[in-house]
């Protein structure tokens, strides 16, 4: 391995890079805490000193999410690193304190109080699915915090205290939809989801798309499970019956596993039926397994594969720091723009204020981005593209769609709440 190669040169030029970026390049960390005094830069009592500033990160670690969410803290991990090795924001290192939500909704409320109540962390990077979201939100609005929040969902949200870097569904099940009905000519959908807030809030905007809005076709069936489910053999007889063009689902965390090691097992395989899935990502590949998703489709904003200088930088990086077989899925990229939208916004603020880190984030810009360029709108969510990836059998996605332009955030798109 020549000098050049090694990890930690990958890591160093990937450093280099983005600190040209930033407004302060060429500064010391010194220089910018002396411009910035702790004083100036936090009047509302964070946890901020003139050397440190603390973060949270609250994620599910253990528990059915994890296999999704361990991607998240290592990417926004990453990002952190990075800035910290650049000299942090504004002369100061980050400081991260971990919190597990242990898959557990009223634990992601318990725990993003202690963040922001006891720890005084300066924001949180968290979260994964919209019950744990919408759990932490009444705590983030009440003690005025600043979550960056990663993951796809439902819409119908938008919250001065939350900073939403997933895509919301105008960019993914809607436009995901039309995809399928046009390039698939799929007229029939049965809808399956697991049981809890995102699965049935983005099947109810499925079904209006279908039938009313988008005046697709028909739902064949609608059907949804336990978070942890794992017997699958009811609904696949279900869908065998109903022969639906397109089986359309969101069926997230461990219960993918067997959701689609047993539809292969019952002979409902990529190359006999059209799937649609908002919820299988490289993250969850790695537990459901390339030969069982094999010829099935993702409706994302992010893959691996994607082929631009943005995106072959960051994963060159996050296998350096992670290892060769490290993956990474739409929610890990998603994660890692959190800390570089803050700081950014940060930065553009001069100040660590939560008032202030809002006001100034919207029309930040990240030509940083994996996924590629992707800027800030007023409404906290970000203009990005819309892609469909097909499985392969080595665990990776071939993407074989994507939009013609970034696509405007719209969190309560007309008719459909």
């Amino acid at each position: 391995m020549s000098a050049d190669s090694r990890p930690e040169s990958v890591l160093r030029r990937r450093m280099l890079q983005m600190a040209a970026m930033s407004p302060f390049a060429g500064l010391s960390a010194a220089a910018l805490a002396q411009q910035f005094p702790t004083a100036k830069v936090n009047t509302t009592g964070l946890a901020i000193t003139d050397t440190e500033v603390t973060v949270g990160q609250l994620h599910s670690a253990t528990g059915t999410m994890a296999i999704s969410e361990t991607g998240s803290i290592q990417a926004e991990q990453l990002a952190i690193d990075q800035i910290n090795a650049m000299g942090g924001i504004l002369g100061r290192k980050i400081k991260v304190i971990k919190e597990d939500g242990a898959s557990d909704w009223p634990t992601f409320a318990e725990k993003s109080r202690k963040l922001l109540v006891n720890d005084k962390t300066a924001c949180v990077f968290g979260c994964w699915t919209s019950a744990s979201r919408k759990a932490v939100l009444p705590v983030f609005e009440k003690e005025n915090g600043l979550l960056y929040y990663p993951t796809f969902y439902e819409g119908l949200e938008q919250s001065k205290n939350v900073i939403y870097t997933g895509q919301e569904a105008t960019q993914q099940i809607i436009w995901g939809l039309d995809w399928g009905a046009k390039e698939k000519k799929a007229k029939t959908f049965f809808l399956v989801g697991s049981d809890y807030i995102w699965p049935r809030t983005s099947m109810k905007i499925a079904r209006k798309h279908i039938e009313t809005v988008g005046k697709l076709g028909s739902v064949k069936g609608e059907e949804y499970y336990p978070l942890g489910h794992t017997n699958f053999n009811s609904l696949i007889n279900k869908i065998k019956v109903a022969k639906p063009d397109c089986i359309f689902a969101a069926v997230v965390g461990g219960s993918n596993v067997a959701f689609y090691k047993q539809l292969k097992a019952a002979g409902i395989t990529g190359d006999k039926q059209f799937l649609l899935t908002l919820s299988v990502t490289e993250d969850e590949m790695t537990g459901v397994g390339g030969d069982n998703f094999a010829g099935f489709y993702s409706s994302m904003k992010y893959f691996q594969s994607l082929d631009n200088e943005n995106n072959k930088k960051f994963v060159e990086a996050f296998k350096a720091k992670y290892g060769k077989d490290a993956v990474i899925g739409d929610v890990t990229q998603a994660g890692y723009l959190g800390p570089w939208l803050w700081k950014a916004a940060v930065e553009k603020a001069g100040s660590f204020d939560v008032a202030k880190v809002t006001a100034a984030s919207p029309g930040i810009e990240l030509k940083t981005a994996p996924e590629g360029y992707v800027k800030l709108d007023a409404n906290h969510h970000l203009w990005s593209k819309a892609r469909i990836g097909q499985g392969q059998k080595d665990g990776t996605f071939k993407v074989v769609a994507e939009s013609s332009a970034l696509i405007a955030p719209d969190p309560f798109p007309k008719g459909y709440q």
